[in-house]
C-alpha cells in the first residue's frame, strides 16, 4: 500500500459516497468500482441513460435530476469536470462543509489503494490498450480491477473489480488530470496535438507526459514517437521502449496481413518471446497489441495466454465496434474525433477491402475544429462519402466562427444534417451491399448507428 495523504484517509475510510454525474462515461466505471467495494454510493444525473440504470442494478441509489436533498447523509460528494459551482448538490456539499472532490482526484486517490497500478496514457489509443491489458489479465486469471475510458466487450463493463493489487487505469492528460493518479507501471502510447486550448503549447504539453510518467517507477514508452522520447528523456522511471524499429527493446518482427487484423512476432531484447494475431484491423494496432504484450509478459502472463485472450479482443466499445449488417451493409461505430485517430480509422476500414466506405463524422468541439480542421479534411477524404453533424460544443462557446460546413464543403460528397432520423434515412439510402458505414466521433453521434440499421433494405 502506497502512502496515502489525509485526503486519500478520508476517501478510504468514507462510508455513502455521493457522485454528481454518476452517469456520464468517467463516473459511471468509478462508482461501480466503489460499489464493489462496499461503499454505499448514492449519486444524480440530469438524464436517465444505460449507465445510471446499470448502477441501479447494482444498487447504487441513483435520483435523474439534482437538488440540494439528493446529497442527504454523504460522508463526501464526487463530482464530474461538467459539473459546475453553481450546480444545487455541490453548492449544498460546499455549504455543509461536506468534503468534495471533483473526478480526477477521486480517482487519483484510488489509484493509490493499489500496489501496481497501471496508468495508459497517450493522445490516441488509451481506451484500446487499457481494455487490451484488462482482458489479458482477466483472461489469464491474474483478477486486476480496471476502469477503462470505454465499456469492455468481454464484460459490458467500463469497470472490472478483481482481488488482486493490480489496478489499469485509462490516464487522460485533460487539464493536467492524470497527474492526480499514482501509477507504479506508465505507458507512454503517443503524443499529439490535442487539448491545445489548454497546454498552448506542445512543449507544455510534452512537459505534462514528462511529470506523469516521472511519477512512476516503470515506464513502456512508444520508442518511434520522437516526443515520447523527449517526455522520458531524464525521469526517474526505468524505460522500457517498444515500436517497429529494432532498437527497440520490444519490436514486432514477420508482420503479415490476415482477414481480421496483423499478426507478428514479438522480439524482445533481441529474442523472439511470443506471437500476436490481432482481431482488430490496423497497423496502429500493431503498436497497441506489442505494448499490451510487453506490460503483461513482464508482469509474468505466458506468452500463449496474451495470445489467446488478444485473439478474442475485436475492440474495445466505440474503437472500430462492431454493430451489426443487414443487407450486405456493414455499420461501425468508432469513438475517433483526432485527425490521427480519423485517419488511423478510415485506413482500417480501407485495409479491409469494402466497396464504399460512407462515414458521418461530428466534430467535438469549436477549438479543435478551428485547429484541427484541415487534417479534418484529410482524414476524411479517404472516405467515399462524408455527412456530418453540426459541431458539439462541450464546454465551449464559438468564439473562433467555425462550422461543420466548412468541413463539408472540401470533403466528398460533403453534406451537414442535425437530425438524426432523417440522417439515418440518408445513408442507409445510398449504401449498397458490401459497403461499411461508420459513425464516428466524442459526441453522441453513436445513436445514429442503430437508426441506421433498421432503414437498410
Amino acid at each position: 500500500m502506497r502512502k496515502l495523504s489525509n485526503d486519500d484517509i478520508l476517501i478510504k475510510n468514507a462510508r455513502h459516497i455521493h457522485l454528481i454525474g454518476i452517469g456520464g462515461s468517467g463516473m459511471c466505471p468509478i462508482a461501480e468500482l466503489l460499489l464493489s467495494k462496499g461503499y454505499e454510493i448514492s449519486g444524480s444525473d440530469i438524464l436517465e441513460n444505460a449507465n445510471t440504470n446499470h448502477l441501479l442494478k447494482l444498487g447504487a441509489k441513483v435520483v435523474i435530476g439534482q437538488c440540494a436533498e439528493n446529497i442527504s447523509g454523504a460522508d463526501i460528494v464526487g463530482y464530474s469536470a461538467a459539473v459546475h459551482d453553481d450546480n444545487p448538490e455541490l453548492k449544498a456539499a460546499r455549504d455543509s462543509k461536506i468534503p468534495t472532490f471533483e473526478r480526477s482526484k477521486l480517482l487519483g486517490a484510488i489509484t493509490r489503494f493499489y500496489d501496481n497500478t497501471v496508468g495508459v496514457s497517450g493522445t490516441h489509443g488509451k481506451t484500446t490498450v487499457s481494455s487490451m491489458i484488462t482482458q489479458i489479465l482477466f483472461l489469464n486469471k491474474r483478477d486486476p480491477s480496471a476502469v477503462i475510458g470505454g465499456k469492455l466487450p468481454l464484460l459490458g463493463s467500463a469497470c472490472v473489480s478483481g482481488k488482486s493489487e493490480t489496478l489499469i487505469c485509462e490516464s487522460c492528460e485533460f487539464v493536467d488530470s492524470f497527474l492526480e493518479f499514482s501509477p507504479e507501471i506508465s505507458v507512454l502510447l503517443n503524443i499529439d496535438n490535442d487539448h491545445l486550448d489548454y497546454f498552448k503549447t506542445m512543449d507544455n504539453l510534452v512537459e505534462s507526459f514528462k511529470k506523469f510518467c516521472n511519477k512512476s517507477s516503470l515506464c513502456y514508452f512508444n520508442g518511434d514517437d520522437e516526443l515520447c522520447k523527449s517526455a522520458v528523456t531524464g525521469i526517474g522511471a526505468k524505460l522500457i521502449s517498444y515500436g517497429m524499429g529494432e532498437n527497440n527493446f520490444y519490436h514486432p518482427e514477420n508482420i503479415r496481413a490476415g482477414k481480421f487484423g496483423f499478426s507478428f512476432d514479438v522480439v524482445r531484447d533481441g529474442n523472439i518471446v511470443g506471437h500476436l494475431d490481432m482481431h482488430v484491423p490496423g497497423k496502429h494496432n500493431i503498436y497497441n497489441g506489442l505494448v499490451s504484450f510487453a506490460v503483461c509478459f513482464d508482469m509474468g502472463v505466458d506468452a500463449e495466454g496474451i495470445n489467446d485472450a488478444l485473439k478474442t479482443f475485436t475492440g474495445a466499445g466505440r474503437r472500430f465496434q462492431f454493430i451489426g449488417e443487414k443487407s450486405g451493409v456493414t455499420v461501425v461505430d468508432d469513438y475517433a474525433h483526432h485527425p490521427t485517430e480519423i485517419y488511423a480509422t478510415l485506413s482500417a476500414a480501407k485495409s479491409l477491402d469494402y466497396k464504399k466506405i460512407i462515414v458521418v463524422f461530428q466534430p467535438f468541439t469549436y477549438s479543435r475544429v478551428a485547429l484541427l480542421k484541415e487534417g479534418m479534411i484529410k482524414a476524411l477524404s479517404i472516405a467515399d462519402k462524408v455527412f456530418l453533424t453540426p459541431i458539439v460544443a462541450s464546454r465551449e462557446e464559438n468564439i473562433y466562427g467555425v462550422s461543420s460546413e466548412d468541413i463539408a464543403k472540401c470533403v466528398p460528397g460533403g453534406k451537414v444534417i442535425s437530425d438524426y432520423d432523417q440522417l439515418s434515412s440518408e445513408m442507409a439510402e445510398c449504401a449498397k451491399s458490401g459497403d461499411i458505414i461508420i459513425t464516428m466521433g466524442a459526441g453522441d453521434v453513436f445513436k445514429v448507428a442503430p437508426m441506421i440499421l433498421e432503414k437498410l433494405k
